[in-house]
């Protein structure tokens, strides 16, 4: 799987780098402007940069960001931010190299990215959940008797506070209240 980013970056940074030029030319009659100038030419920027990002490939032994290939057995760590889209992950490997993957993409694809990370980095743990707990293939001990594993129970009242106990339960049953001064009639 090839994951190369959103072409609507390269747009909006095209378009902001022509309102940054638009604004710069108003700031020579009106200084304010060169406020706007500024603010367009840095989000140009930003945004150019992302639309640049190296493609972001999938495949059965390796995660290949750019030039560089990841075995998914290097992956120990498999986090994610807050951001979605542009999705940004953070990934550890085994020596402890912190390794912030950026994909600029729409939502579809940084969803399906982000679900092939979490998929193929079977030795890593997943927002701090081991992979097989992550994707439930945890499977219970099967032959675990009930006996065994029950914890001893404890005495919590004195014999004669059970009984007292039991008294008003049964009181309770029989009645339908446990106040004596109001009769059973009365509600």
């Amino acid at each position: 799987m090839r994951y190369a980013p959103s072409r609507q970056y390269l747009t909006a940074g095209l378009i902001a780098a022509a309102l940054a030029f638009v604004s710069a030319l108003f700031a020579t009659e009106w200084l304010i402007a060169l406020i706007g100038a500024v603010l367009f030419f840095v989000t140009a920027a930003a945004v150019l940069v992302m639309a640049f990002r190296p493609v972001i490939e999938v495949q059965e032994q390796y995660l290949i960001v750019g030039r560089r290939a990841i075995p998914w057995i290097d992956i120990r760590r498999v986090d994610r931010t807050g951001w979605i889209s542009p999705l940004a992950v953070y990934l550890t490997l085994v020596n402890d190299e912190k390794l912030m993957l950026l994909y600029p993409g729409d939502l579809d694809s940084a969803n399906g990215l982000l679900r092939h990370l979490r998929r193929n980095a079977r030795e890593a743990y997943i927002d701090g959940i081991p992979w097989l707990q992550f994707w439930g293939e945890a499977l219970p001990p099967a032959s675990v008797d009930r006996r065994q594993t029950a914890s001893p129970r404890q005495q919590l009242l004195r014999p004669e506070d059970e009984a007292e106990v039991e008294r008003l339960l049964q009181v309770l049953k029989t009645v339908g209240h446990l106040d004596s001064r109001r009769p059973s009639n009365e509600k």
